[in-house]
């Protein structure tokens, strides 16, 4: 990766769809040589790996009833109600992630990479690590991130970050999150324009 221009590097965020949507974010610079992609998954935190873990279990769970007749529609709304209070469980865990010292706030997010404003700028090309929190949205993820640009902005720093090291699974839960966010907020927009449009009648 270290040989990639910083076009290569703009190109990979921009390779997926993103989202402005307002996140938690815990930002700590990596000082250390991380040289392997088995030395970052060996460093990330139980919870993240048990989060994604509980994610595709319930996917695979709920994906044999989806052909069956009508009558699984029971059995799939106890499981849903089941993957619920773990999903609450997870999200108290995953909450005890968030270290205030290292938290800044996010503003876009997608599949490429993320989007986050601190008081001080991070260096161009300076590694991170990142433990991005969607918890209303049941997605915490745990990744290396690289700063590909840095802007002030009055007081504050702009600064987009590519992922560098980031599982797959997470990388589509992602994807997932962010194209479930869109559809709501289209959702949003169209029950808008209806009611605007009720009102001018």
């Amino acid at each position: 990766m270290a040989t990639k221009t910083r076009e290569d590097k703009l190109a990979q965020y921009q390779e997926f769809f993103a989202i402005e949507h307002d996140f938690t974010i815990n930002v700590t610079p990596i000082t250390d040589e991380m040289n392997s992609y088995e030395q970052f998954v060996a460093k990330m935190p139980m919870p993240f790996k048990l989060a994604s873990e509980v994610t595709v279990i319930d996917q695979a769970a709920l994906r044999p009833l989806q052909g069956l007749s009508s009558s699984a529609g029971q059995l799939a709304d106890f499981l849903n109600h089941q993957s619920r209070k773990i999903d609450l469980l997870i999200g108290y865990i995953l909450s005890q992630q968030d270290e205030e010292e290292s938290r800044f706030k996010g503003i876009e997010f997608g599949g490429g990479g993320i989007k986050f404003i601190a008081d001080t700028a991070f260096n161009v090309e300076q590694l991170l690590e990142l433990k991005v929190f969607l918890l209303e949205e049941n997605c915490a993820i745990f990744c290396f991130g690289e700063v590909i640009e840095c802007q002030k902005i009055e007081q504050e720093y702009y600064h987009k970050v590519t992922f560098y090291y980031i599982r797959e699974e997470d990388r589509e839960a992602l994807v997932r999150t962010s194209l479930h966010l869109q559809s709501k907020q289209l959702h949003k927009l169209a029950q808008k324009r209806n009611n605007e449009h009720d009102k001018h009648e």
